[in-house]
């Protein structure tokens, strides 16, 4: 784990569901870098969902949010994280943060996270409820993540969280050559490929990860 991330305190009541959960993504999902699974047994993602859903934080599906969001499937989360093979070291760009969860799965395994979010209120929430659990490596912007964030380019590694018909240009130009960026990718708004894309000297290339949905890439770059 990221020495700069926070010692996130997993004696709050819910240790038995995580448990199931990150042993589940191991078992089921066949989720091997246990990394990104001993970060999954770490977050306490009861604390990123609506008070009335916390029962149901560690079941194996999304769940909704405000405004049309929603927190995604804890094996999505798993299997995204696991694909861009952190070290530790990375900066890593991540678009459409939400409630901050996955903001905080990649802040644990890299050494730094800058998050956009579209949704003011949303980003609001998420940055508050980050500072309260100690993570002090993640910067957050309200924008459109698909012109991503340049001042702080080129980044080791990127992660879209909303589906978009094709790659941003924008944000394989800020993507350091030998870096990955996880995004879903589809021509319908619901029905989505999960892609890799992996940045060359000259260009990139991409990798059909498997069948995903995700709620629509807003912006320049994604859906108008």
């Amino acid at each position: 784990m990221n020495a700069s991330a926070p010692n996130v305190r997993t004696s709050d009541g819910f240790e038995i569901p995580r448990g199931r959960m990150a042993a589940h993504l191991r078992s089921y999902y066949k989720i091997a870098d246990e990394r990104v699974l001993g970060a999954m047994n770490t977050v306490p993602r009861h604390l990123f969902v609506p008070s009335a859903l916390q029962s149901q934080a560690y079941k194996d599906n999304a769940l909704p949010l405000s405004v049309g969001q929603t927190i995604s499937q804890p094996f999505i989360v798993a299997r995204m994280t696991e694909l861009l093979e952190l070290n530790g070291r990375e900066r890593v760009l991540e678009i459409g943060s939400g409630s901050g969860y996955q903001t905080a799965v990649l802040a644990l395994l890299a050494r730094k996270v800058f998050a956009i979010e579209r949704i003011a209120s949303i980003a609001s929430n998420a940055k508050e409820r980050l500072m309260g659990l100690g993570y002090r490596n993640v910067s957050y912007r309200v924008g459109d993540g698909t012109l991503g964030w340049p001042i702080y380019s080129p980044f080791d590694a990127m992660l879209v969280a909303a589906g978009g018909p094709e790659v941003p240009q924008p944000l394989v130009d800020q993507l350091a050559v030998g870096g990955r960026m996880v995004i879903p990718i589809g021509s319908e708004q619901k029905v989505q490929v999960l892609v890799r894309v992996t940045r060359k000297e000259k260009g990139y290339t991409t990798e059909n990860c498997g069948p995903c949905a995700f709620v629509p890439l807003i912006g320049e770059h994604g859906w108008k």
